[in-house]
This record gives C-alpha cells, structure tokens and sequence, in this order.
C-alpha cells in the first residue's frame, strides 16, 4: 500500500470485475490480463482482478493477474461465504474484497438471512480473511439504502475484526452528492479505518456521489474505465482522476497521459463503445466547431477548454461543420501545410457550412478535399466559362439527360445532350458549348477521393488536351458527382483558355 497522505486518494479499478459485468461483455483470460497490464501502467492502487468464485475460467484469469508482477495491489471478489474466499486465496492475491447486503429488503429478497446471520457471517469472514495474512476490504452491499443504525453496527464490527478497508457501495445509484456526503460523514464517526465508495450510475450521478463521498472523507473510490459496469455503469475513472487532480487539487497514483489509451484499449477489446461526448475520453470532448470557440482556443486555449488535451493523452480538433468559423477552418489547414489565400479561405468556409447545413458531418479528409478543390480553380476575375444552371434526368427506363446553362464572355448558353450516364450526359452538353472556345477531349477522369458514407465528398480530377497539345488538370470536390464532374470540367476548360491566351492563341 502506499504511504498515507490525507491529500491522496486510492484508486481502486473495478474495469475486470464489475466492468465485465457490463452487459454483452466476455473477456478471455489474454484479454483480461493485456487489460490488467495497462491499469498497472495508468498507476491505479488496487485492480479488482475478478471473482474467482463465479468459474473455472474466472479463476485462471484472477490467478495470471496475481502472478504477473505487476506493481498494483490485485484483488479478488468474494461473497462471505468459505468457498468463495478460498477461491481468491487460492489464486494468491494480496487482498479479498467480501461483501454481503445489508439492506432490509436484499436480506429479506435477495440472501434469506435475518440482520443477525448477516453480522455473523461478516465477522467470520473478515477474521478467516486476515488469518491468512491477506488485506481485506468489506462492502456492506446496498449500504445506502440499509438502515443506518444496523450499517453502523456492522462497520464497527468488521473493523473490530480486522478490516483493512470498510467500502461504502451506492449499489443502485439512488443516492445525491448531499446524501452521500451526510452517509460518509455519519460512518466515519463510528469507524477508524479508511472508507472507500463505489457508486453506481443509475441516476448520472455516480462521479458527483464519488467525489462528495471524498468531500467527506472517503480516502479511495471505485472506479472502472470509461464508467462501464452493471445496468448504467460504475463512476467514470477517468472523470474521477480528472476531476481530483484539477478542481479538488488532491493526489492519485495515476498517470493521466495515458487515460485515452486506456480507454481505446478497453473500448477494443470489450466491445462497448464510449459515446462521442463522453467527458475526458470521448471523441468530441476536444473538438470545438463554433466559431467563437475555435477563435477563442486557436487564441488561448483556457478560453474555452478547462483540461489540456494533452494531460490525457488527447488532441484538440478544430472540427468543422455549420457553425464553423473562418478562424478554426484556417487553424486546421495550416496544421497539415494548407496555406489559402482570404479569397480561397472564404470558399472553401462557405463550402463547410453548405455542408453541414445539408446535414452532412465534415470529416478531416472532407476538409481536405474540399480545400484542394478549391484551391486548385481558377479565381473569379479569370473565369472565362462560368456555371450557371444544371439540371440532369436520369432512371431505369430514361434516357440519362443534362441540360446546362453557360455565362461566356457575359452571355448565356444553353445546350442539352444525352449520355451513357449523367455525368456523360452533362460534359458533353459542356462541350458542346464551349466546342467553338476550345476543343477540349477528356484524357483522364477519375474519382481521387471519396469520404464514408452515402452522403460522401466526392474529389473528381480530370485531365484534358486541346487541339495544340496543352495538356491541363483540374479537380472538384462536391458530395453531388456530377455536380464535382462538371465543375472540374469547366475549370479545366478555364485553365486551358487561360493558357492558351497566355500563349497569345
């Protein structure tokens, strides 16, 4: 155990036990213990290795834990019962967690035994546990909804016995910060030994009743990663370290660097996905997308981020969608080596939020694309050929059709043409128009990026050559195919009749 320090607070990882216990949740023996190797490295003080009383396999996995020389104190479950507590014995760890309900109506409903069987059962088994020199840790189960002055009387009678640490568990999430402040505050008049809280997260209050439990004097808390655990979960450990280390300005082993990597670890190999807004280890819980925040944390990032990114482990994301700001889309960019001018800047913003006003989530690559795009047409006061209107038809039984309106040299054209498909259909009425400005054949088109999703940015690059042998390239992105095809055709045709004026053709 390590040194006390009233400003430290234990922490006790119930990712194995209770956090198997999630729902859909199997973990093989390999599993469990690459888990058990990587709670270690996090630094937490007690991994709840199991309960190697529930299988043959449980048990294998507690005892691989015990004996893998890791630094943490390993623990393993067990109900009062003889054989339940030779099993953790038996898989050689350094502490039993024992537990029985205390509650009138768990008692009564769930273990058949009267106040009296349930006093003598936990003394017998607190002293058979220290007998054998091992740590031992009691939860009078469904404390907080016991009765307090039979609560009481067990607490001070397992801590007569032995008891290393008395764990208060929350077991069906009913309690509030203030109840669970008073309860710790009302034990810790009759009990000397330290107090541990494990609370449930039925109601979302499990990290709140965890740290008000520590505002009362609780000196470790349960915890399991990415809060999973029975029905609504467990407290988050990583909500509970963080919030100790910033706001409460108390001590944990942990190293918070690698709270994301843990998490992703976990997340792997359980299954169980954490949700995108998930404090500290969700995705978006560093993504800033409105403008005033993605100007506010570009600027200075306390603006509007109270935990630095990288104390977890983690990266601020600028995202982009609707309510992105010209600011954080430039902040992106510049960061994989985009340098666009204002006028470029501004287009390729307006494109975001056309976006994300459809709906559509702008990825990374999303922005990426479009800002290749754009950057790579030609600007306003060099167009020649510009894009007015653009209609297609197409079906199982219908000829595919594209109808497109030109403005050249301040004029409107309109020309209609058929095609093996719409985009077909639409470059070739494109050609047509502009047949007697150049005469451009298609050498080269292809579909260069196209993000997730039926909803997709689409990168369409072309290249043409004109009846001299120029030979110019050009791209679109658009989540609309023939919408990025026409587009590239008419920068392309634009790059050409530039090139050629240049030439004085």
């Amino acid at each position: 155990m390590k040194p006390r320090d009233l400003a430290y607070i234990r922490i006790f990882d119930t990712t194995l036990r209770d956090g198997e216990q999630t729902p859909g949740v199997s973990l093989a023996i390999e599993e469990k213990l690459e888990i058990a190797r990587q709670l270690d490295r996090l630094g937490v003080d007690v991994i709840e290795a199991g309960s190697p009383m529930s299988s043959e396999g449980e048990k294998k996995a507690v005892k691989a834990i015990a004996k893998a020389g890791l630094k943490a104190e390993i623990c393993g479950l067990a109900r009062t019962i003889r054989k339940d507590i030779n099993a953790a014995i038996e898989c050689d760890v350094n502490s039993v967690h024992t537990f029985i309900s205390t509650s009138n109506v768990q008692m009564k409903h769930a273990i058949g035994l009267t106040p009296e069987q349930v006093l003598s059962a936990t003394v017998d088994s607190v002293e058979y546990i220290k007998k054998h020199g091992l740590i031992c840790e009691f939860s009078p189960m469904d404390a907080t909804r016991s009765e307090m002055g039979f609560l009481k009387r067990v607490c001070k009678a397992v801590e007569e016995a032995g008891a290393d640490r008395i764990n208060i568990p929350d077991t069906v999430g009913v309690m509030t910060p203030l109840t669970m402040r008073k309860l710790i505050e009302n034990l810790k008049t009759v009990v000397k030994v330290p107090i541990s809280v494990h609370c449930h997260n039925d109601f979302g209050m499990a990290v709140a009743n965890s740290l008000a439990g520590v505002e009362a004097g609780a000196t470790q808390v349960h915890a399991a990663i990415n809060g999973l655990g029975e029905r609504a979960g467990n407290a988050a450990l990583e909500e509970v370290v963080m919030a100790l280390h910033l706001i409460y300005k108390r001590k944990t082993g942990i190293n918070t660097r690698l709270l994301y990597g843990t998490s992703r670890l976990v997340f792997r190999l359980t299954g169980i996905p954490v949700q995108p807004n998930k404090a500290i280890v969700g995705e978006n819980a560093f993504a800033h997308e409105s403008g005033i925040h993605t100007r506010g944390v570009a600027e200075v990032p306390s603006t509007f981020e109270p935990i630095k990114p990288e104390l977890v482990g983690r990266r601020r994301r600028l995202a982009v969608g609707k309510l992105a700001g010209t600011r954080g889309v430039k902040v992106d960019l510049e960061e994989v080596g985009i340098h666009p001018n204002e006028e470029q800047l501004n287009e390729i913003v307006k494109r975001v939020k056309e976006l994300g006003d459809k709906g559509k989530i702008v990825t990374d690559v999303d922005l990426m694309t479009i800002a290749s795009a754009v950057m790579g047409e030609v600007i306003e006061e060099e167009k020649i050929v510009d894009l007015r209107d653009l209609a297609v038809v197409t079906g199982i039984k219908v000829l595919p059709t594209a109808s497109v309106k030109l403005v050249m040299d301040g004029k409107e054209y309109v020309a209609a043409e058929t095609g093996v498909g719409p985009v077909d259909a639409a470059i070739k009425a494109i050609q047509k128009l502009t047949h007697s400005l150049v005469n451009v054949r298609i050498s080269e088109y292809r579909l260069e990026a196209l993000t997730g999703g039926s909803d997709a940015v689409a990168e369409v690059v072309v290249k043409v050559e004109d009846k001299d042998g120029n030979v110019v390239s050009a791209r679109a992105a658009r989540e609309d195919i023939v919408m990025a095809s026409v587009e590239a055709m008419i920068n392309a045709i634009n790059k050409c009749l530039i090139k050629r004026q240049r030439q004085g053709k």
